[in-house]
């Protein structure tokens, strides 16, 4: 009987990406996928630490995977793995004692089977956090999730160093991927029936090929979009002060770039964003958003926000609250701030932001928010859109889920025969976080 693997995924598409990598890994020796626990040999926790309370679903999770080695006498080997493992190293097992048998870094991925081998063998913990290294990966090893999107990884780590963010510690400095090996893994996901890709780095606008000194970001939208058989480039997460004219010249001309851009800004207010080491302003930020509906007046705009930063007054707070209603977000993932281990702020800004304050600012945010997306959603009924079939939907009322290429999600009925076309819809009603409508039919 085959041994079998359960993968638990927390955080970020990259931490997703990296969940595929390890299953095409343990699939390569010779484990088979299961959903439970309870049948699982080998149990991988892979996880995030960019948000708050990150270690403690870590530290819960292990002690329900103690409480079912005690309840049912199933001990399967536990891999902690991602930022919080690269964070904690072998306090992990001090904290959680008896549980964890891998503790394996964010660049050591590539070493999961033999580390749990090596574990099983000698029932002692086997812990690896090497130094950074590349991000070279042997093509064709992911066992993609997602039949219809895949995920493609062309930076690693973070030179910004915001002082809120731990990604500079856990997956290192910035270290780009060869154009030649991106191309190579594009045209294995298009062979492989995978029509949309979406390329994953810190800062994915910052890319310069290490293999070809002409090539930056632009350049690699440009080689990509000539794949055959791509019929969608997505992206994740550029910066704001490396948006260029070149870069919003390339995204208006290639037809098969998605119109829409995830750009954080974290705050409205100037004073909050220089102690975020953001290095822009609120007002070159509104720029940056003027010369972006210029050159691209179809796009949607999504961005990342923090509240209750330290030292954030109510004024700041009211300058994020206007930004947002000036910018018109299409989307927004927003947060309370949390102090990150080994960050800028954590050392040297008091967290001095009561609780239940940033719980009124969030919520009066998301409320805006909320108000906002539904504004924009509504302004889509009767339009028709092109949407790309890509899920089951998960409403008993509707069949099928979508999303155009400006990321709304759209539901539609119609049969599993549509997964993977790109369908023309008419909008008939809309909600805050999707819109419904109906194929529209031929003439």
């Amino acid at each position: 009987m085959a041994r079998k693997y359960l993968i638990e995924t927390f955080g970020c598409q990259m931490n997703v990406h990296d969940s595929e990598r390890m299953a095409g890994l343990l699939e390569q020796a010779g484990y088979e996928a299961t959903d439970e626990a309870a049948d699982a040999d080998v149990v991988v926790i892979n996880t995030c630490s960019v948000r708050e309370r990150a270690e403690d679903k870590l530290y819960t999770r292990l002690g329900e995977l103690r409480q079912l080695a005690a309840e049912q006498g199933h001990n399967p080997i536990v891999a902690v793995a991602g930022c919080v493992a690269q964070q904690e190293g072998d306090a992990i097992l001090k904290r959680s004692p008896g549980v964890a048998d891998v503790i394996i870094g964010t660049q050591a991925i590539r070493r999961l089977p033999m580390m749990v081998a090596q574990a099983a063998a000698q029932r002692r913990p086997v812990i690896n956090l090497d130094p950074f290294d590349d991000v070279t990966f042997p093509l064709g090893v992911t066992r993609r999730n997602d039949p219809l999107k895949a995920y493609v990884t062309i930076i690693e780590g973070c030179n910004e160093f915001c002082s809120f963010c731990v990604v500079p510690y856990t997956r290192g400095n910035e270290r780009m991927r060869p154009k030649a090996d991106i191309l190579a893994e594009v045209r294995e996901a298009a062979a492989t029936g995978h029509r949309e890709v979406q390329l994953l780095g810190q800062i994915v606008n910052h890319y310069a090929a290490p293999d070809e000194p002409s090539c930056d970001f632009s350049g690699l939208l440009e080689a990509i979009h000539e794949v055959d058989g791509i019929d969608r480039i997505r992206f994740a997460s550029p910066h704001p002060r490396h948006v260029s004219p070149r870069f919003l010249a390339t995204m208006a001309r290639l037809p098969k770039i998605c119109r829409h851009l995830h750009l954080p800004v974290q705050s409205g207010s100037t004073r909050v964003l220089e102690a975020m080491r953001r290095r822009y302003t609120r007002d070159s930020y509104l720029d940056l958003i003027a010369q972006i509906r210029e050159s691209l007046p179809e796009v949607a705009l999504s961005t990342d926000m923090i509240v209750g930063f330290p030292g954030e007054t109510a004024a700041d707070f009211d300058d994020t609250l206007s930004l947002t209603a000036a910018v018109g977000y299409h989307s927004m993932f927003s947060f309370k701030y949390s102090p990150r281990p080994n960050t800028l702020a954590d050392k040297r800004m008091p967290d001095d932001v009561a609780e239940d304050e940033k719980t009124r600012r969030i919520v009066a945010l998301q409320a805006l928010q909320r108000d906002i997306q539904f504004r924009l959603n509504e302004q889509m009924v009767g339009t028709r859109v092109e949407v790309l079939v890509d899920a089951a939907s998960r409403r008993r009322d509707v069949e099928l889920t979508g999303r155009t290429s400006t990321n709304v999600v759209v539901n539609l009925p119609g049969p599993p025969e549509w997964m993977g076309r790109t369908l023309p819809v008419r909008v008939e009603r809309a909600g805050p976080h999707s819109v419904w409508g109906t194929v529209c039919k031929s003439r």
